[in-house]
């Protein structure tokens, strides 16, 4: 179970499009046409991680095949741009319901070090589907050591029609709801939820995000008060603000937090991967991955929607 600033802090975001039936393929906003001249691809038999399995590694002509424990050092790249190191992955769907997929990878070194974050997220595959996509490492400083695998660090399924929005685009709805990766400091942690009018026309919200508390499997979780404010969890995040309503005109944003303590005693720590969001009653649900690590308070905390500053 990682808090929200476990992640890698290296990560790029590689959009992956679903395009056909059966055994599918997926492309990426920075994923090359195939191998440049004189790379070295070599298969992998990886047995893969919810799903998500490495299918092959490539690495640039200047280096031997990883198979002979060997692979590209960095000072032997190009200084101007990408390392030509990359992986392609398999996404199969075992389940029985379409999901957009949330993919962590981690470029290593032959002692296990991690050289490159990336992400990636494969939309809609449906039951039984499987799509394949590229993922880079991108640039590497001149010293980064010898990158020789590709592990599957975490993946993240929600249900295919509640996923956020693709970056720089907008939903029918006309809202687009999302979180960010929060802070944590002392075992306190805060993730905040935006809420972005990118429609056409004014939208109304008035109070609390309404919030549904899932596991791993997507069903809901119970045993815990989801509170009204951040008063119940700590005085050391600020005052809450008072809720009203709030008019968001075209391309004006909204925000709220969620906070919470990872506090640990006596009976079962809770983690919870998923929240269902409505920005308001009856709105369409969203559903973010924030990971809350609740310990065992049994409480969460949310605030109320407030306008965004320009």
């Amino acid at each position: 179970m990682r808090s929200p600033g476990a992640l890698l802090t290296v990560m790029a975001a590689a959009t992956l499009l679903l395009t056909a039936c059966g055994s599918e393929r997926a492309s990426s906003a920075n994923a090359g046409a195939g191998p440049a001249g004189g790379a070295s691809t070599t298969r992998v038999d990886d047995p893969g991680k919810d799903g998500v399995r490495i299918t092959s590694l490539t690495l640039p002509a200047a280096s031997p095949s990883p198979t002979r424990r060997t692979s590209v050092s960095a000072d032997a790249l190009p200084r101007d741009g990408d390392s030509g190191i990359s992986a392609t992955f398999d996404v199969t769907n075992h389940g029985t319901k379409t999901l957009t997929y949330s993919i962590n990878f981690t470029f290593m070194s032959s002692d296990g070090g991690a050289m490159s974050g990336q992400s990636a997220t494969v939309r809609d595959v449906g039951p039984g589907r499987t799509v394949r996509g590229t993922v880079r490492a991108g640039q590497l400083p001149p010293s980064t050591p010898r990158i020789t695998r590709v592990k599957v660090l975490d993946v993240t399924k929600v249900p295919a029609g509640e996923a956020p929005a693709q970056p720089g685009t907008c939903p029918a709805s006309g809202i687009r709801v999302s979180a960010d990766r929060g802070d944590a400091a002392m075992g306190l942690r805060i993730v905040g939820l935006h809420l972005d009018n990118c429609g056409a026309r004014d939208y109304t919200v008035d109070g609390y995000p309404e919030l549904e508390l899932l596991d791993d499997d997507l069903d809901p979780v119970g045993g815990i008060r989801i509170l009204h404010g951040s008063g119940g969890i700590t005085t050391g995040a600020g005052p809450d603000e008072q809720p009203r309503r709030v008019l968001l005109k075209p391309g004006e944003s909204a925000r709220a937090s969620l906070v919470w303590r990872n506090t640990t005693e006596a009976g079962t720590p809770v983690d919870v991967p998923h929240v269902r969001v409505r920005a308001k009653t009856g709105a369409a649900p969203v559903t973010v991955t924030p990971h809350l690590d609740l310990g065992t308070t049994g409480k969460l905390g949310v605030r109320p929607w407030v306008k965004a500053e320009r």
